[in-house]
């Protein structure tokens, strides 16, 4: 459990970017255009990368791929999450008119859609995740062989 919790302690502080991230959107009335959740994989990408850096600095000669690999999933899994349930509980308890002018936007039929948008919400979380771990592993994993200094 103890090297989980760098990644955790990431991942929740990049859950907590994404929701002050959307209740910024949410003041000025821009939360409906999704245009703006593109910003939401900038935060994550950010949260992510510091973990894998602040976890390769902690663990020192023990880290390696697979670790850092994992420390990546389980920031961005934990950061989606706990985004996941913030924006089911917002969009059906704190601001019932939120998915409705959602809909209005994309949609004509409001029929089940709550389902489709948490679900959606999720995997672009996910699958923001895996991509950008696996690219930021390519930055800061270990070298294969130790570089020569000229």
């Amino acid at each position: 459990m103890k090297t989980y919790a760098l990644p955790i302690r990431y991942g929740v502080a990049t859950s907590g970017s994404l929701i002050a991230y959307f209740l910024l959107l949410s003041l000025f009335g821009l939360h409906t255009n999704v245009f703006y959740s593109l910003f939401n994989g900038v935060i994550t990408g950010f949260g992510i990368y510091e973990a894998i850096k602040a976890f390769r600095m902690q663990t020192g000669n023990g880290f390696g791929y697979g670790s850092g690999f994992m420390a990546g999933m389980v920031t961005g899994g934990v950061a989606t999450a706990v985004f996941t349930v913030f924006f089911a509980l917002y969009s059906t308890e704190i601001n019932a008119e939120f998915l409705p002018a959602l809909s209005t936007v994309f949609f004509e039929d409001f029929q089940n859609f709550e389902g489709i948008v948490f679900l959606t919400v999720a995997i672009m979380g996910l699958a923001t995740t895996l991509v950008l771990t696996l690219a930021f592993m390519q930055l800061l994993k270990p070298s294969a062989s130790p570089r020569k200094k000229a």
